[in-house]
């Protein structure tokens, strides 16, 4: 792996980075978050993705990386959400892309099976609304026949053999993505979706060769990174998205991050990108700003591995402190990209930092 990082004069938040053979023009990434917009529920991008994401990209990002993409269609939270199990679903991700590229920003894509938490229909519908088949949806597979709350359907338990055949589809997925334009990949292994299903003692009492201790349970992700890297170009990065503890005691936590982050290290991902939460509903979670900072922090300096902060991180100073104190590497930005998809833009006015403004846009 190769990373490197300027040194200038300018804001820590807006100098670039370069991670193998892409370069990301500064710090700031657009965080996949789900639109529940695939009109025709086929897993194939629309306008409105063309849209969004394009908008993060002219707004000066580094980075755009599209929603939580299923690797199968089982895979998907709803079924409205993106996928990319087929040569069909590639072009209108590769138009996006294509978009991205032309306003500077680079373009990366959350492969994420939804596991236990599948089959859900759009928040606004209703949160945890099953679908039920008869009206689209399926039954939702997981390491065990445990749903995630008694509002959730009842899952599949997949069997060894179900569980070994999971990798080789993130990695079909990935050669997809290669072929639309993509320059990063992420592995959502976090909020209680199907890798981190497997991840925590909560969720996953296996007894067999992907349950048990720690190595038993981190198997099934490492063996998703092995098969992404086989397929991915060696020059691209690759992320790996963990939720740094669950939030519940005896659950996975810091510790347990940062020797999975020494891990996934050495089996090349460039860059963990540290949430937190979403495996079971008892969590306590106390959220304040930059909450969960200190998790990237902690991998950034004890595993050794280029991390990536995200949660309630809102103003330019403190994206910019989130960088310059060495906390992280990359700063991943949600809700408040939302509200204002120029925040780059108007960041990098009131620190001082470049413009990354396009020529449209210069008059403002």
């Amino acid at each position: 792996m190769t990373t490197t990082n300027a040194v200038t004069d300018t804001p820590a938040l807006f100098q670039p980075m370069t991670i193998r053979g892409v370069t990301l023009r500064n710090r700031v990434v657009v965080s996949p978050m789900c639109q529940y917009s695939c009109e025709a529920r086929d897993g194939r991008a629309t306008d409105w993705h063309l849209v969004h994401l394009g908008g993060f990209a002219k707004g000066g990002v580094g980075l755009v990386i599209v929603e939580a993409t299923g690797v199968a269609a089982v895979g998907r939270i709803s079924p409205e959400d993106v996928g990319l199990w087929e040569d069909a679903q590639t072009e209108p991700l590769a138009r996006a892309v294509r978009f991205m590229h032309s306003q500077g920003a680079l373009a990366g894509i959350q492969l994420a099976h939804a596991g236990r938490k599948a089959s859900t229909a759009a928040p606004w519908k209703g949160h945890g609304l099953v679908v039920l088949p008869a009206d689209g949806g399926w039954q939702p597979v997981s390491p065990t026949a445990t749903p995630f709350s008694p509002e959730y359907a009842v899952p599949h338990r997949l069997t060894t053999a179900e569980v070994a055949a999971i990798p080789d589809a993130f990695a079909a997925s990935a050669r997809l993505a290669n072929q639309a334009g993509f320059d990063v990949v992420e592995i959502h292994g976090a909020h209680g979706y199907l890798h981190h299903s497997f991840l925590s003692p909560i969720s996953n009492d296996r007894d067999d060769s992907y349950g048990g201790d720690f190595a038993g349970r981190t198997r099934l992700l490492l063996e998703t990174v092995e098969a992404i890297r086989g397929v991915w170009p060696a020059e691209k990065p690759l992320f790996v998205r963990l939720s740094s503890t669950d939030w519940i005691e005896d659950g996975w936590d810091g510790d347990d991050t940062v020797s999975l982050a020494r891990e996934l290290g050495a089996h090349g991902v460039d860059v963990v990108d540290c949430s937190s939460g979403g495996v079971a509903p008892q969590q306590q979670v106390k959220p304040g700003p930059g909450y969960q900072v200190p998790f990237a922090s902690r991998v950034r300096h004890e595993a050794g591995t280029a991390s990536m902060a995200v949660g309630l991180i809102t103003t330019a100073s403190q994206a910019n402190a989130v960088i310059a104190d060495g906390h992280a590497d990359l700063v991943a930005l949600g809700r408040e990209l939302l509200r204002d998809p120029h925040f780059v833009l108007r960041a990098s006015r009131e620190l001082g930092g470049p413009s990354f403004a396009p020529p449209q846009y210069l008059r403002a």
